[in-house]
């Protein structure tokens, strides 16, 4: 599976927006102290909006929410295309990204010494109905070339389930389902939702975390 087969996978803009926030929320009631694997932010930019992922091994994702549409970059630091193996970007990776989209090929955060870090990268603007990847010839004797499989399998998966998977492996502890799929539908986070997620985490914190995320928050969770 490369890039090109999750951008066949990945949701439309306004559901993927939805679904990065409500991972992020989740994660930030697990883990509101440490770092977190997804994180979003409402106020990246004055106009634009940020999906991440970093799992502290070097591995990344950023989507970029802007007017103009939608920016996904990823970044396996093992893949055969990493700019650290050639020396240079994997032809055809970013080659044909949109001039509207060329300063987040180029933005620093997603760069090293003004090399982009990136071995998949896929775009949507705002009026079009499909996402976009560059033509890639992909090395060959590997199942999974650029990372793009695994980086974005989440995105791929968008169930409460696969995210439950995920969190119960990476935290080691179990992970409220009926909890997971209220955030995952998007309805206003309550005291309920949160102790379940997490029993001793500060409700003024989540409270904060989700205004940073921009996710719905119950009148009543700080009363």
């Amino acid at each position: 599976m490369t890039v090109h087969d999750v951008a066949r996978a990945l949701p439309d803009i306004p559901a993927l927006r939805d679904l990065c926030r409500s991972m992020a929320m989740v994660e930030a009631v697990l883990s509101p102290d440490g770092e977190r694997y997804y994180s979003f932010s409402a106020t990246w930019s004055p106009t634009e909006e940020i999906a991440s992922m970093r799992n502290g091994s070097g591995d990344e994702f950023d989507v970029v929410f802007s007017p103009a549409g939608t920016y996904v970059r990823g970044f396996d630091h093992e893949s055969p295309m990493s700019p650290y193996v050639d020396d240079g970007l994997w032809p055809g990776v970013v080659d044909s990204v949109p001039d509207v989209f060329r300063g987040h090929v180029l933005e620093p955060a997603f760069g090293d010494d003004g090399v982009p870090c990136v071995t998949a990268c896929m775009w949507r603007e705002a009026a079009s109905d499909r996402w976009q990847t560059g033509e890639i010839h992909f090395p060959e004797g590997y199942a999974d070339p650029d990372g793009a499989d695994w980086l974005f399998q989440l995105l791929t998966d968008p169930t409460p389930e696969a995210f439950q998977r995920f969190a119960e492996d990476y935290y080691e502890t179990a992970v409220d389902i009926d909890a997971v799929r209220h955030v995952y539908e998007l309805r206003p986070l309550n005291r309920q939702t949160v102790r379940a997620l997490n029993s001793t985490v500060s409700l003024s914190a989540v409270a904060a975390a989700a205004a940073g995320i921009g996710f719905p928050v119950d009148g009543e969770l700080l009363l």
